[in-house]
């Protein structure tokens, strides 16, 4: 999975429009906001791993 910071914001944006909906009492949309939450995570734990890889890449020169 290529990662980036755009790509985790696209993630947090696709689901600004259910977060409101469940504000406003829809409980399905308050579903697919914890499932979009999950995907979030995986992405940031893939963007750690990535970034420890650079880390340790740079530092190995």
């Amino acid at each position: 999975m290529a990662t980036s910071l755009e790509g985790l914001k696209g993630i947090i944006q696709s689901m600004e429009d259910d977060y409101d909906k469940f504000m406003k009492g829809n409980n399905a949309a308050g579903t697919r906001v914890r499932k979009a939450l999950m995907e979030v995570r995986k992405y940031a734990d893939q963007m750690r791993k990535d970034i420890q890889d650079i880390k340790n890449e740079r530092s190995g020169d």
